[in-house]
């Protein structure tokens, strides 16, 4: 498999209910953005809300994703869990319906130490059937996949890339430095707001979940720092901070960043806002703040 690059949104996952998927609403997104230019899609990451989400609802979102895509663009899908048996298990879910790789943090709850990183993704690439990303989350997951952890398992035939979502600079280019002779292991960054400077620098791409909503502003950021437009880097980095400042902040809540893109898709039309608990939507107040920030950057990007 070649080094995939560009963007690659962490796609939201679209609910009416706990337990119950935006069907609709889920075809509607898949198609808004692939039509806007992306390279590939992730489910089931942080943005995808898989820790909150049913074992039942995570295999049918799966399915209906892979099959709307019909292989019109490459399918990640993230298997992280606490018990590495779930994570083989979807993974095998993931392949028999068309996915050409899975993404995985680091098992949560009780830290594990590097040694233990180590044995573990070993162990879970040794048995997947597809090949596996790491997923540096130190926010949720309470460990860094060190870069000599990295470098280590980058090794291993069946692990060929990393997604960093630790928005640390230094980290990410120890990371390049560290697997600097390795154009076959894939570097993506997380944090929209550092994908410019990232892929400048020589990352492959952007797994960011902005895209949701204006998945052709965040490729042409990719193709913009890819042929070294500087001008150009800086004029889309301006429209992706206004977005960071303005969806990602309305109110206090850890999951202000989610409940901004879902509120975001539900004024667009494109799905419903349902979030899984213990997680609740946007009303009325924090709900027209979105409003009137989706109308304002969509001034400057049509």
């Amino acid at each position: 498999m070649s080094v995939l690059k560009g963007i690659i949104p962490p796609m939201i996952t679209p609910l009416k209910g706990n337990d119950e998927l935006d069907r609709e609403g889920t075809v509607r997104l898949v198609e808004h953005i692939i039509n806007g230019g992306v390279h590939a899609l992730f489910l089931l990451g942080t943005t995808g809300e898989a820790q909150s989400l049913t074992y039942r609802l995570r295999y049918e979102f799966v399915e209906l994703v892979c099959r709307q895509v019909n292989g019109r663009v490459p399918v990640l899908v993230g298997i992280t869990d606490t018990c590495i048996d779930e994570s083989i298990r979807l993974a095998e879910h993931a392949k028999a319906n068309g996915a050409v790789g899975v993404v995985a943090a680091a098992p949560y709850y009780f830290a594990p130490s590097q040694q233990e990183l180590i044995e573990y993704y070993t162990a879970l690439a040794d048995a997947l059937p597809l090949p596996l990303y790491l997923y540096n989350m130190p926010s949720h997951v309470k460990v860094f996949l060190e870069p000599s952890t990295v470098k280590v398992l980058a090794e291993h035939p069946n692990i060929i890339g990393l997604k960093d979502s630790s928005a640390n600079m230094n980290y990410f280019e120890t990371l390049m430095y560290t697997l600097g002779d390795r154009d076959d292991f894939a570097l993506y960054v997380g944090p929209e707001e550092l994908t410019g400077e990232c892929v400048l620098m020589g990352a492959d791409g952007g797994i960011n979940g902005g895209a949701n909503m204006f998945p052709s502003l965040y490729v042409e950021m990719y193709d913009a720092a890819e042929r070294h437009d500087i001008d150009r880097v800086r004029e889309l980095q301006r429209i992706i901070m206004q977005i960071s400042t303005t969806f990602y902040t309305v109110g206090k809540y850890g999951s202000s960043y989610l409940k901004g893109v879902k509120c975001a898709l539900s004024l667009m039309g494109i799905c419903d806002d349902y979030l899984a608990y213990p997680y609740r939507k946007f009303r009325h107040e924090e709900r027209e703040r979105i409003r009137k920030a989706l109308e304002a950057v969509e001034s400057k990007i049509k």
